[in-house]
């Protein structure tokens, strides 16, 4: 099942965007987008979700499951068994005997349930943002160019001239570094999320 999306077109409403209806369709393609990006950044769901994750092992006591808060664990296989001598502390799963397997790396698939039950404000109005950059350049043009990548930095009438940045950003759905690090960091972004439920 997919994820919902980290903000609504009633969120764009919200901040004073008005949103036609004939619209509504490209509006949540948008916000969809825009979750997806932000989602990517962080490095997890943000939103809470129950996923399965492949790991590896640690000789740790301790192993770190992604995306926190983690609120429920269903099933934890070492190295395809089942295992239940562990219990959750502070997201992650403490073992006495460690997560390695006798003869060398293991690997731990693990199904939880993890992530914010209400997407925080400022994560709302992050992906509004970014969905209603996208809209607003959707609006500019009637053929769909607007949706191109136009970072224009400068522009002169006569003799017509115009300078374009060279940020490398593609598209309003982009994020820079410095947010995608922010993200990472907020949300500690690392394991890859292998499917979700």
């Amino acid at each position: 099942m997919a994820l919902q999306s980290l903000a609504t077109v009633t969120d764009l409403a919200a901040r004073g965007l008005v949103v036609e209806a004939d619209e509504t369709t490209i509006t949540g393609t948008y916000l969809e987008v825009a979750s997806a990006a932000v989602r990517d950044a962080a490095g997890c769901p943000i939103s809470q979700t129950t996923s399965t994750v492949d790991l590896e092992g640690e000789a740790d006591t301790r192993l770190r499951l992604p995306g926190p808060p983690v609120t429920a664990v269903t099933t934890v296989l070492l190295n395809g068994a089942p295992v239940t001598d562990w219990r959750l502390t502070s997201s992650r799963l403490w073992r006495a005997a460690g997560w390695v397997g006798g003869d060398g790396p293991s690997e731990v698939t693990v199904t939880y349930t993890h992530g914010l039950p209400t997407v925080p404000p400022d994560i709302v109005d992050l992906v509004c943002r970014i969905a209603a950059a996208a809209l607003v350049s959707h609006r500019a043009e009637d053929d769909g160019t607007g949706i191109a990548a136009a970072d224009i930095r400068s522009e002169r009438i006569g003799d017509y001239a115009v300078t374009y940045g060279d940020d490398g950003l593609i598209s309003d759905m982009e994020l820079p570094d410095y947010l995608r690090e922010r993200l990472a960091a907020r949300f500690g972004g690392g394991a890859v999320l292998v499917r979700s439920r």
